[in-house]
C-alpha cells in the first residue's frame, strides 16, 4: 500500500540518514510566518494575485489550470546554460505566459480533444523561449498531456470540471480521482522498502484550483488543509536557509558537485520527504500562535517559502545553499 504524501513525510524523516529537521529553525521560521498571517500579508488572497493567473470569472480558468499544472515540471537549468525564458520570465511564470499567448493566438491548447493529439511541433510552437533555447523535457510534455487528454475524453465527458464535481468538495477525493486516472500525476517512489508518496503537481493542481475560486463554488474543499506542501527542488532551498532543514557533509558534497539525482535516489527522496514533515510541523507550531480569526495551510506555508526562494535567489546562491538537480515529470 502506497502511503500517502503526509504518512510518507514522517516515515521518511525517522528513516533519513541524510536530512534532519531542526526544531529551533521551526520556531524561527514560525514566527516569521505568524507575524505575515496575522498583518494579513499572507493569505488566499495574495496567494492567487497575480497577472498571469485566471480569474474565478474567466469561464476557462479550470482548463487553463489544469493544462498548466499538466506541463508545470523541470524549469532549472545548470549555473553554465541559458536557461529557457518567455517574455523575460523564467520557470513556472514563463510557463503561465506561454499558455497565455497560445490563448491570445488562438491556438486551442485548453482543449483535450486538441492536445491529447498535440505534436512535438506545435507545442514547441507554444512554449517557444525568447531565445534559442528549448524547454526541458519537451517529449515529456507532449506525452503528459496526450495522456491527461486521453483519459479525460475517455472518461470524463472530456472536461476536467466533472472530475472537480465528482470530488464532491473533498480536497481528499480530487486528489485520488487525479491520481488515479492522470499517469503523470503519479509521484511515488519505493524508500527502504516502503512505497511513498509525494504528489506535488497533483496537490498543486488541487491548491490552485482552491486559490483561484478562493474556497468559493469549484473551489470550495472542506479538507484543504489534508494538503502537504509541495515537494520540489526549490522549497527545501528555503528551509535550508532558515535552518529548518540541516543536510549532511555526504549530501552537502554530492549537491555542490552539480550531481544529477535521479528520481527515486535516497538522497532525492529524503529531501522531499523531510520537506513535507517539516512543513507539517511549521503548520502545527503556527496554528498555535496565530490570531484566532485567521488560517494556515501547508499551502500558504509552501507559497511563502517559493516566493522567498525567488525574491531572495541571488542571497541564496551567495549562502551556497544548493539544490537538488533531478530531470523528471514530477515536480
Amino acid at each position: 500500500m502506497v502511503l500517502s504524501p503526509r504518512e510518507s513525510g514522517k516515515l521518511i524523516t525517522k528513516l533519513a540518514k541524510y536530512v534532519q529537521i531542526e526544531s529551533e529553525g521551526i520556531k524561527f521560521l514560525g514566527d516569521l510566518i505568524v507575524k505575515d498571517i496575522n498583518s494579513g500579508k499572507l493569505s488566499i488572497e495574495t496567494f492567487s494575485q497575480h497577472s498571469v493567473h485566471p480569474k474565478p470569472t474567466d469561464p476557462w480558468a479550470l482548463d487553463w489550470i489544469f493544462v498548466v499544472d499538466t506541463l508545470n515540471f523541470c524549469f532549472w537549468h545548470k549555473e553554465n546554460e541559458q536557461g529557457w525564458v518567455v517574455d523575460g520570465k523564467s520557470g513556472y511564470f514563463a510557463l503561465c505566459t506561454a499558455i497565455n499567448r497560445a490563448v491570445k493566438e488562438n491556438v486551442d491548447i485548453l482543449n483535450p480533444k486538441f492536445y491529447s493529439t498535440i505534436t512535438r511541433e506545435q507545442l514547441a510552437k507554444v512554449l517557444r523561449s525568447d531565445n534559442s533555447t528549448e524547454i526541458p523535457l519537451l517529449n515529456e510534455r507532449v506525452i503528459s498531456l496526450h495522456e491527461v487528454g486521453a483519459s479525460l475524453l475517455e472518461t470524463f465527458q472530456g472536461s476536467f470540471k466533472n472530475c472537480v464535481l465528482q470530488a464532491k468538495n473533498s480536497s481528499t477525493s480530487l486528489l485520488k480521482i487525479i491520481t488515479d486516472n492522470f499517469k503523470c500525476y503519479r509521484d511515488e517512489a519505493v524508500y527502504k522498502g516502503h512505497e511513498v508518496s509525494f504528489y506535488k503537481r497533483a496537490q498543486i493542481l488541487v491548491a490552485d484550483i482552491w486559490a483561484c475560486y478562493k474556497n468559493k463554488g469549484l473551489g470550495n474543499f472542506n479538507d484543504i488543509g489534508e494538503m502537504t506542501m509541495f515537494a520540489d527542488y526549490r522549497v527545501p532551498q528555503s528551509l535550508l536557509y532558515y535552518n529548518v532543514l540541516n543536510y549532511s557533509g555526504d549530501l552537502i558534497n554530492v549537491l555542490n558537485d552539480e550531481s544529477i539525482l535521479e528520481n527515486g535516489n535516497e538522497m532525492e527522496v529524503e529531501i522531499r520527504g523531510c520537506s513535507i514533515e517539516a512543513v507539517n510541523l511549521l503548520c502545527n507550531y503556527i496554528e498555535q500562535r496565530i490570531d484566532s480569526n485567521k488560517k494556515v495551510n501547508a499551502i500558504l506555508i509552501d507559497h511563502f517559502l517559493w516566493d522567498f526562494r525567488r525574491s531572495h535567489a541571488k542571497e541564496i546562491v551567495q549562502k551556497k545553499l544548493p539544490f537538488h538537480k533531478t530531470f523528471c515529470i514530477y515536480y
